[in-house]
């Protein structure tokens, strides 16, 4: 079963969506070294009041995505940089819990 991982920042969205717009070579050159990392799923989202970052991506394991981030991290720090971001990027990994109640998302 998949994994999930989120990954929040403080920083600034806006800045995130300035870098994509003005590097979007770069931000594809990521997103295809993710895949080949067996990346399943991918979304930034930015806090209502413009001061954090949240990533949330889905991966067969927690594994691929460490290996990702060790080859990419020199070229996601730029990134970052220009979104302001602070402090270390912490990933949480989240596994789904069987409840029987899912719904959605093709449950």
């Amino acid at each position: 079963m998949s994994v999930f991982m989120t990954m929040q920042l403080a920083g600034d969205p806006q800045g995130l969506r300035k870098y994509a717009q003005d590097y979007p070579e770069k931000m594809r050159d990521i997103l295809e070294a993710a895949k080949r990392h067996g990346l399943i799923a991918h979304r930034f989202y930015g806090s209502e009041d413009g001061t954090a970052i949240l990533v949330l991506d889905e991966w067969p394991e927690r594994q691929n995505f460490e290996a990702f981030f060790q080859e990419q991290e020199a070229t996601l720090r730029p990134m970052f940089e220009v979104a302001n971001a602070t402090g270390q990027p912490s990933p949480v990994f989240w596994h789904e819990l069987q409840t029987n109640d899912a719904y959605g998302w093709g449950a």
